[in-house]
């Protein structure tokens, strides 16, 4: 299955590290942090689930919820999860979902047949509390996660739907957002009255 962005997420029930969960109900009104790791026991995997968990505040001030996924059974992910703790210096609390059947990691397409045909590579979905799909990123699985990055497009989408703006190359919050097009100088006007650059009729800058 292809999910495009825009698309509303496909709902699941299954086993996890905290219990039977159905996907949307467990998300609620909360945006989503769902990523899926290779194996369980392995050295990357290690370090994404404890940098997850030590962001967890991080993820909290942005009302997202994080939930990994690997198709190995969720006593392996209790077992491994000591391990996440020890050398990680820190206390996972998120579910990571057991997928021994691979059912999820087909709905969302995280089996890639050159990396593996049975262990899923390294997908992020980032999801709305209106449970659309509004970012993919895949990593294969020698190369771990770039949270910062996570954080940062997290940051900028929710900042895009609360001012209806776009954010240019490298945006950090706080740094000055572009006008989409598709706003008329008129509406601009009216929507930015802290007013705004025009450096050419395409690209217009606000700060928000």
């Amino acid at each position: 299955m292809t999910l495009l962005l825009g698309d509303i997420v496909p709902n699941f029930t299954a086993d996890s590290t905290i219990g039977t969960i159905n996907f949307h109900e467990w998300l609620g009104e909360s945006w989503g942090f769902f990523f899926s790791h290779p194996a369980d026991f392995t050295p990357v995997c290690t370090t994404e689930l404890g940098r997850t968990s030590q962001l967890s505040a991080q993820f909290a001030e942005r009302n997202v919820k994080s939930v990994g996924l690997s198709t190995d059974t969720s006593e392996q992910h209790l077992a491994w999860l000591k391990d996440v703790n020890e050398t990680q210096n820190t206390c996972v609390e998120f579910p990571v979902i057991a997928d021994t059947d691979l059912t999820v990691a087909k709905l969302y397409g995280m089996l890639h047949p050159e990396q593996s045909a049975t262990a899923t590579v390294r997908s992020v979905f980032i999801i709305d509390p209106n449970k659309k799909l509004r970012l993919t990123m895949t990593y294969p699985m020698t190369v771990g996660r770039n949270f910062n990055e996570i954080l940062r497009v997290i940051d900028s989408l929710q900042t895009g739907d609360a001012n209806s703006i776009a954010t240019p190359a490298d945006w950090q919050p706080g740094d000055l957002a572009i006008i989409p097009p598709s706003i008329s100088n008129e509406e601009a006007d009216k929507k930015f009255p802290q007013g705004y650059e025009v450096i050419k009729p395409y690209l217009r800058t606000v700060k928000i």
